[in-house]
């Protein structure tokens, strides 16, 4: 185990030791070159400026000094990121880590109550559909959930906008939040809090909604292949026999050894979080972090982009090496190590 720890640990940080050196290269690769283009934009709008002071905020805009050696130039650049500093934002005329600061909580709260309502529906459902295998209702189930697995949850998205938002007024089409919500979480306030939460669950229940409806159809199909291949189990057998309902049987039983190899698809799914929410935070106008890199992209707001890719990338890493050592612990029939089971 502690062999495989080393191991899992080394490739994490290789990986996000590329995933730096991409993103210091999209600086020399983009067309166009950045930092061209931030000199440009600032001649453009501060004719005035010296050549000194344009270099001096091209250098913090980018989190990089092009006049220095390539050497210097990335160790700078990597020692800023383990500092948190991931430059300037054009768009927002903001430090880029406030930017993705103030929208990841967003993010992370709309798409992880989607992803656990996703997971705990399907699963529920697959478990029933495997118990109850080849009848018309496993049927019916499996048809309607491969349907929905291969609709794209962007157009489940414009059409809950459009039918809900839009025509009948049910829910509102942009933001996170009422303007007169005060964004608090204080046990001392509890009235406040709730109004607030309230608020918040408001105004992401139709991205939440368009995740959950076109998420659940694969959770449960794939629920279904594994609950059918633990139904021929003997305990199942002795649980009949014990005189035990069937929903008993299928949730408790089914469900509780069937779920194990759900979890890393779980854990997958949280790490991609991240870079999933860019077209329905665009379509449903959610201020997340995906909404604030899409806009980097159209506005070519480079240190933005550059600090959006390496925020999304190491969070699919750290949910890989999360579920690589967990996954052990969680069913020891799996062998994480030289060990075997």
């Amino acid at each position: 185990m502690y062999e495989y720890f080393i191991k899992r640990t080394g490739q994490a940080f290789f990986t996000a030791f590329v995933v730096v050196t991409l993103s210091f290269a999209l600086v020399r690769l983009m067309p166009g070159n950045p930092a061209d283009q931030l000199r440009g934009q600032l001649i453009r709008n501060n004719p005035d400026l010296s050549q000194q002071e344009i270099n001096r905020r091209v250098v913090n805009y980018i989190n990089i000094d092009l006049t220095k050696p390539l050497h210097e130039q990335y160790l700078s650049y990597v020692t800023g990121i383990l500092h948190g500093d991931l430059g300037q934002s054009i768009s927002q005329n903001a430090p880029v880590s406030e930017v993705l600061g103030e929208a990841l909580p967003w993010t992370v709260f709309a798409f992880s109550t989607a992803i656990l309502l996703m997971f705990v529906a399907g699963i529920a459902l697959g478990s029933l559909m495997a118990y109850w295998e080849g009848s018309r209702f496993d049927m019916g189930a499996t048809g309607i959930g491969i349907l929905l697995n291969s609709t794209p949850n962007y157009v489940t998205a414009l059409l809950f906008l459009y039918v809900f938002g839009f025509t009948l007024g049910w829910f509102p089409t942009s933001g996170h939040i009422s303007s007169d919500i005060i964004p608090i979480v204080d046990p001392m306030l509890p009235v406040a809090t709730f109004q607030f939460v309230a608020d918040a669950f408001y105004h992401a229940s139709l991205l939440i909604a368009a995740v959950v409806i076109t998420g659940f159809g694969g959770v449960a199909l794939a629920m279904r292949g594994n609950s059918i291949q633990v139904l021929g189990e003997d305990y199942l057998r002795v649980a009949r026999l014990r005189g035990l309902s069937d929903s008993r049987i299928a949730l408790r039983y089914v469900a509780r050894n069937a779920i194990l190899p759900m979890y890393t698809g779980l854990l997958l799914a949280f790490g991609g979080i991240i870079g999933g929410s860019a077209i329905l935070e665009q379509v449903f106008t959610y201020p997340g972090l995906g909404y604030y890199i899409v806009t980097a992209v159209e506005t070519r707001d480079y240190p933005l982009m550059m600090g959006g890719f390496v925020l999304i990338t190491l969070a699919i890493v750290a949910g890989t090496f999360i579920a690589d050592l967990t996954y052990g612990i969680v069913d020891p029939r799996v062998s994480t190590g030289g060990d075997s089971s």
